[in-house]
């Protein structure tokens, strides 16, 4: 079997999709559904329920380029590309975003010791008035 190259897409939306055990990948426009199935299950040790494929064409861009007083006006486009969502059977999943998972808990828990920092400080400013600057203490007790 010849191995490809099979990179995970890493993106908010890809993020978003894993929860429901579906995986992004780039994967080279030559490779089929079921080779894509095998390598995966092969590489990360779980098993595939299913693989869906889509692929994109390279957007047109323009290209100026100025060499003296010439402009030279050319049409380039970026190369196509393939992605493959892979659906993974129940009580399977990939350590692709762990990471994340665990930066967000992090930023959770210091989110949570800073409110609580926020609540003290207010339960402390309401229970001391302050004192208004500029006035003597002859006129306070007025």
């Amino acid at each position: 079997m010849v191995k490809h190259d099979i990179l995970p897409i890493l993106s908010e939306k890809s993020y978003s999709i894993s929860k429901k055990r579906c995986y992004v990948f780039s994967v080279p426009r030559s490779v089929n559904k079921i080779t894509i199935g095998n390598q995966i299950a092969e590489q990360f040790n779980v098993k595939v329920a299913s693989v869906n494929v889509a692929n994109f064409k390279g957007k047109n861009k323009k290209i100026i380029s100025i060499t003296g007083k010439r402009y030279l006006n050319a049409v380039g486009s970026r190369s196509n590309y393939k992605k493959a969502y892979v659906y993974l059977k129940d009580g399977f999943s990939l350590p692709i975003f762990d990471v994340m998972e665990a930066e967000e808990q992090k930023e959770a828990k210091t989110q949570e010791k800073f409110n609580e920092i926020a609540k003290k400080e207010e339960a402390k400013a309401i229970k001391k008035p302050r004192k208004i600057l500029g006035k003597s203490s002859k006129e306070e007790k007025k």
